[in-house]
C-alpha cells in the first residue's frame, strides 16, 4: 500500500504548480488550467484522507465527486466566457480584459 505521504507530496506539487502557473499566466485558458490543477489537487486530498481515516465510510469520495462535477461546470461556463471574449477582442490575453470595462 502506498504511504499518505507520498500522495500528499503529488497533491502539494499540483497545488503550487496551480498557484505558479494562475500568477504568472496572461492567457485566460492556461489560468483555467491552473484552477483546475488546485482543484484536482483538492480532490486528491478529499479521496486520500477518506480511505486513510474513515476505510470503510464513504464521505470524502462523495466530496471529490461533487467537486469534480463543480470543476465540470466551472470548466464549462468559462469556455463560454472565453469565447465571448475572444469574439468581442479578437484575444484571450488577460491584460487585455480592462477593454471591457466599457
Amino acid at each position: 500500500m502506498i504511504q499518505l505521504e507520498y500522495y500528499l507530496i503529488i497533491s502539494a506539487i499540483m497545488l503550487f504548480a496551480g498557484i505558479y502557473g494562475f500568477l504568472t499566466r496572461r492567457s485566460t485558458l492556461a489560468i483555467l488550467i491552473s484552477v483546475e490543477l488546485i482543484l484536482n489537487a483538492a480532490d486528491i486530498n478529499f479521496a486520500v484522507f477518506n480511505r486513510y481515516l474513515f476505510p470503510e465510510g464513504a464521505e470524502g469520495y462523495f466530496f471529490t465527486l461533487f467537486s469534480i462535477a463543480i470543476s465540470a461546470a466551472e470548466t464549462a461556463i468559462a469556455i463560454a466566457i472565453m469565447i465571448n471574449i475572444y469574439r468581442k477582442l479578437r484575444s484571450i490575453q488577460s491584460d487585455r480584459m480592462e477593454d471591457l470595462k466599457w
